[in-house]
C-alpha cells in the first residue's frame, strides 16, 4: 500500500513540474532560459528507487513532456530514460548523503541529457549547429538546475530515504552472536 501513495505523490510531483515549467518559470527565468526540472525529478527518482524504476519514469516522464509540448515523440523520452537508468549507476557508486555529491550528480545528469538531446535532434531532424549558443542556454540551465537544488535538497533527501526504504528496504544483515 506504500508503494502505491508512493506513486501517486510522484505522479501528482510530475503534473506540479509540469505546472512549473509551462507557467511559472516562464516568468521566472534567466535570459529566457528555464531550468529542466524534469531531469532531477528522474534523477531523483533513479536514485532513491531502482533502475527499472528510473528508467519507466524517465521514458513515461519524456513521452507526456513531447505529448503535451507537441514536440516529436520520443527524444526527452529516451534522454530521461537514459538519466533514470544512470541514477542507478549514481547510486552505486557514490553517496546521497551530501549535498555537493548531489549537486554533481544533476550537473552531470543536465549535461548529458542537453548534449543528448541536442546530437539527436541535430541527426534525426537536421537542426542548425549553434555550439556557443548552446553553451550558453546549457550553462544558464545548469546554474538553474543547481540553484534549485540547493533549495530543494532536505525535502528531496527527506522523501527519497523514505523512498528507498520501501523499495529497496533494510538490507543489512546483522547477527546475534
Amino acid at each position: 500500500m506504500k508503494k502505491v501513495i508512493i506513486n501517486v505523490v510522484l505522479i501528482i510531483t510530475v503534473f506540479v513540474i509540469y505546472f512549473l515549467q509551462s507557467n511559472f518559470f516562464t516568468w521566472f527565468n534567466i535570459a529566457g532560459i528555464m531550468p529542466n526540472l524534469f531531469v532531477v525529478f528522474v534523477l531523483f527518482v533513479g536514485l532513491f528507487t531502482n533502475k527499472t524504476m528510473g528508467t519507466i519514469y524517465g521514458i513515461v516522464v519524456g513521452l507526456l513532456w513531447d505529448l503535451l509540448l507537441g514536440m516529436q515523440v520520443s527524444v526527452n523520452a529516451i534522454c530521461l530514460g537514459i538519466v533514470g537508468f544512470s541514477a542507478a549507476i549514481f547510486d552505486k557508486n557514490f553517496s546521497k548523503d551530501s549535498r555537493a555529491t548531489i549537486m554533481f550528480m544533476v550537473l552531470g545528469s543536465t549535461i548529458a541529457f542537453e548534449v543528448l538531446s541536442y546530437i539527436i535532434n541535430y541527426f534525426i531532424f537536421t537542426t542548425n549547429v549553434e555550439i556557443l549558443n548552446f553553451i550558453k542556454i546549457l550553462a544558464i540551465e545548469v546554474i538553474y538546475n543547481l540553484i534549485l537544488v540547493i533549495i530543494l535538497y532536505p525535502l528531496m533527501q527527506k522523501f527519497g530515504y523514505y523512498m528507498e526504504n520501501e523499495y529497496k528496504g533494510n538490507k543489512i544483515l546483522t547477527r546475534y552472536f
